[in-house]
């Protein structure tokens, strides 16, 4: 008989948890096991890649009405007699205004939200929250299970979460599933009560998928001009990015002559101060935000540097990807950086600074040989994880 698989997650829009989840969801034995997938939002440039063989479960309707914007969800509460549920929704407008950190928010506002889920009606061998709060707060409250997983795909000190919140749902699950040692480390620290339940397991990449979907564009995607040098970032726009660090260090390169195009594929809350900087510094024409890509390997392939000038990552899919196609890599020195690459070996790892950006690229670009090394490093190396689903059925079964 198939174990019963659920995954939660809020959404399949744009991220390095969903490209995970998606990824992951491409390597299952289905053979031996029988997925259902709950999404908060059913829509996401991720959603058309799901395997034929994930069952999306549907949105409970009186959830859907509570997300509506606040008029109409109290209307729509109160035609559906649902009075209880009116009063939460103001509590939970009142208490998303109210709180600065979005983490945060997303913490206090849940007992609110959780209001408008009804539990599941079916039970499974292994439900799993697949994005930390409200995805793992839900298969603790809402879903029955033998076992419970839950996984986070950051570094846990720099999200600002309020430990004491996730306390009480971190000791009802069996297993804490993070990307990275370091990441892992940093979850034994903060709950020392948990630590036994603590569990590694990589991101899943794929070589094979990664080649083949950079090789489906074959015109030039950034139409480039002679001598150009074109640097990408991938990642939403968010201040966890450090993209005010591109932008101070692309400004320098371009005063300095070098001929540079910076793309970064992603969208988020910060488009608009993001553009508001590039005018500001009058590069245009060499800082450009591209947007969501379904398909960002062709962008990746024909780059010629990957930049990611973060304050902070768990273990960035985009980095794993930028090796994967041998890109020369350049990142800052956040917390698990060394996680990710080795220092001039297959990138470098600079200071968190634009001054120290600026000569990280500009050492990229004029050392041709470095550039190569870096390469042909990557290219020997095996890169491919997808043996890291065999780390989740152990914990399944």
């Amino acid at each position: 008989m198939k174990k019963k698989l659920l995954f939660a997650i809020p959404s399949l829009s744009a991220g390095g948890g969903e490209k995970s989840l998606v990824t992951l969801l491409s390597q299952i034995d289905y053979e031996k096991y029988e997925v259902d997938l709950f999404l908060f939002n059913h829509e996401g440039i991720f959603m058309d890649l799901l395997p034929n063989e994930v069952n999306v479960l549907p949105l409970p309707e009186s959830y859907k009405v509570f997300s509506f914007p606040l008029l109409r969800a109290v209307s729509g509460l109160f035609l559906r007699r649902q009075l209880q549920l009116i009063n939460q929704r103001f509590l939970y407008a009142c208490k998303y205004r109210g709180a600065s950190n979005v983490a945060i928010r997303e913490q206090s506002n849940w007992k609110y939200l959780s209001n408008s889920f009804e539990n599941l009606n079916k039970a499974y061998d292994v439900a799993i929250g697949f994005l930390e709060k409200s995805s793992t707060y839900f298969i603790v409250d809402k879903v029955m299970a033998k076992k419970k997983i839950g996984w986070v795909h950051i570094d846990y000190d720099h999200l600002g979460m309020d430990p004491d919140f996730d306390i009480h749902y971190f000791k009802k699950l069996d297993h804490i599933v993070t990307v990275s040692e370091e990441c892992g480390e940093i979850l034994k620290r903060r709950f020392p009560s948990e630590n036994h339940k603590v569990e590694v397991i990589y991101n899943i990449v794929s070589p094979l998928l990664i080649n083949k979907m950079a090789n489906l564009v074959k015109e030039d995607v950034y139409q480039k001009n002679k001598d150009e040098i074109h640097i990408l970032s991938i990642g939403r726009l968010h201040p966890q990015k450090g993209y005010e660090i591109a932008i101070d260090a692309c400004k320098k390169l371009v005063d300095s002559g070098i001929n540079i195009k910076w793309h970064i594929i992603g969208d988020g809350e910060e488009r608009g101060r993001l553009t508001h900087l590039i005018k500001e510094n009058r590069i245009e024409d060499h800082f450009k935000l591209l947007g969501l890509k379904s398909n960002p390997y062709p962008y990746i392939k024909q780059a010629d540097i990957y930049a990611q000038t973060s304050k902070f990552e768990g273990k960035s899919i985009a980095i794993d990807e930028a090796k994967i196609l041998q890109k020369p890599i350049l990142i800052t020195n956040y917390s698990t950086a060394k996680d990710q690459i080795q220092d001039n070996v297959e990138g470098l790892i600079v200071n968190m600074t634009p001054q120290a950006v600026m000569q990280g690229i500009l050492k990229l670009i004029e050392d041709h040989q470095l550039r190569s090394q870096f390469e042909m490093n990557l290219s020997q190396k095996k890169l491919g994880t997808e043996s890291e689903i065999n780390k989740l059925y152990q914990i399944c079964n």
